[in-house]
């Protein structure tokens, strides 16, 4: 296994010289849960409402970063992986090798306490990857290093397929561990204090719109099987992605978030804005009125507005824009505001340069952006380590999809820490905040009971 870092500021990532050998093969039908329940950490995976499915264990190589420039020395220390690449998957678009990962919501995170062993940036190329499309199921087996091996790789390629065709298609999913309780890490009056200064900060002209954040600790009465709740997720949020990245066997960050941050396929970009939430109704008549109280609201418009504005300002320089035609999208317990977005790529773009240039979007950050960042940086009372941070794969292409890591948590023996957070205006109530963010625990917090 090959494994690169850095460290201050400069943000330098250097992998040894070597080459990259990857063999793939296609097999029937298996159970990505099944898989992940069977190999020990490290292991991820990522699914796209789309039809895209990964998971992953064990490293052939792996880059972490930090400082402002981890964006650059990720794709840097990436392209060295790519530049000598044996694989018999390469020109297909299933099953090539990709980076798996994410990066932290702030350039200065630091992995320490709920969030040891995830740093301001980390991306694997898992040893062995699952991959699963509408056309079919592959396995394969990635090796990266000077004495990468094509007939080792081979035989280990055997191994893995014999292994996974082993499993069975279907694996029932348990019983959730159960809450014992919970503890809101910032509670109700300093939330309404929090707010406060948020819009006073906004009517004195220094923001338009801060988003922020809360987080719930949670005792279970058991300890959580996490490849269990990947697969309640899946079942109860079959549109939304899903994902796990658990670096060791104490804790694993997983959720199903509703929100793509941007998906490269050659030239064209699909990303979205999702901004102002509302409840479901309990009858067809109920749902609707609420939906239609989306629309019509007039501070969930404006925050969409900003929304809007500011991605096709970020995206406005790498191509032509297009601005979709705004819906309300349907969640089993939550409906929000959509207006997708695309762009044609006017030149060679990795998709690691897009996400750098939206992250953090106004859906999770604030703007103007700086005076959101220290706002955050002011306010909240928890650190937000990977929450609503850019999480998701690339290939030697630089093609890729991230998403944006909220409806998450950390999780890991008999406990978990959720997060939730909401848009921030002029004309923000506290109480009215304050229940919408309740919601916003529920996807993940269900699959605990």
């Amino acid at each position: 296994m090959e494994r690169a870092e850095s460290g201050g500021a400069s943000g330098d990532v250097v992998l040894d010289a070597g080459r990259l050998v990857s063999r793939s093969r296609e097999v029937g039908d298996v159970s990505f849960q099944a898989f992940l329940a069977s190999r020990e950490p490290p292991r991820l995976q990522w699914a796209s409402p789309g039809g895209l499915e990964l998971a992953g264990a064990g490293v052939a190589a792996e880059v972490t970063a930090d400082g402002p420039e981890r964006f650059d020395a990720v794709r840097s220390a990436a392209a060295a992986a790519f530049a000598d690449v044996d694989a018999n998957g390469a020109s297909g678009k299933a099953p090539r090798p990709r980076f798996v990962g994410g990066f932290a919501f702030r350039d200065d995170h630091a992995p320490e306490g709920s969030w040891s062993g995830f740093p301001a940036a980390s991306f694997v190329l898992p040893e062995v990857q699952l991959t699963r499309t509408d056309d079919g199921t592959w396995v394969t087996v990635n090796a990266y290093g000077p004495d990468a091996d094509p007939e080792a790789v081979e035989r280990a390629l055997d191994d893995a397929v014999e292994s996974v065709q082993a499993l069975p298609k279907m694996r029932p999913v348990g019983t959730p561990p159960g809450v014992r309780a919970t503890r809101r890490t910032t509670p109700k009056d300093a939330w309404t204090t929090q707010v406060a200064d948020a819009t006073e900060r906004i009517r004195a002209g220094d923001l338009e719109k801060v988003v922020l954040a809360c987080a719930l600790e949670v005792d279970l009465d058991g300890p959580v099987d996490l490849p269990d709740v990947l697969e309640r997720l899946r079942r109860t949020y079959p549109n939304c992605y899903r994902f796990l990245v658990q670096p060791t066997e104490d804790a694993g960050f997983l959720g199903a978030p509703p929100e793509r941050l941007v998906k490269r396929d050659g030239r064209r970009v699909e990303t979205e804005a999702l901004a102002g939430s509302v409840g479901r109704g309990g009858t067809p008549e109920a749902d609707a009125e609420l939906a239609q109280s989306l629309v019509d609201s007039e501070k969930i418009q404006h925050e969409q507005r900003l929304v809007v504005d500011t991605i096709c300002e970020q995206l406005a320089g790498f191509g032509d824009v297009t601005e979709g035609e705004q819906r309300v999208r349907k969640l089993d317990n939550i409906q929000h505001l959509q207006t997708p977005i695309t762009t044609e790529l006017a030149s060679d773009v990795h998709v690691l340069d897009i996400v750098e240039a939206l992250h953090p979007t106004p859906a999770v950050g604030g703007l103007p952006p700086a005076a959101a960042a220290a706002t955050i940086r002011d306010v909240e009372t928890f650190e937000r380590g990977w929450y609503a941070a850019p999480i998701g794969w690339f290939d030697a292409t630089g093609d890729g999809e991230f998403l944006v890591a909220i409806r998450s948590g950390v999780a890991g023996g008999d406990g978990a820490t959720l997060f939730a957070g909401n848009g921030i205006v002029r004309d923000s109530d506290p109480q009215e905040e304050w229940d919408e963010i309740q919601l916003k625990y529920r996807p993940l917090l269900e699959e605990f009971r």
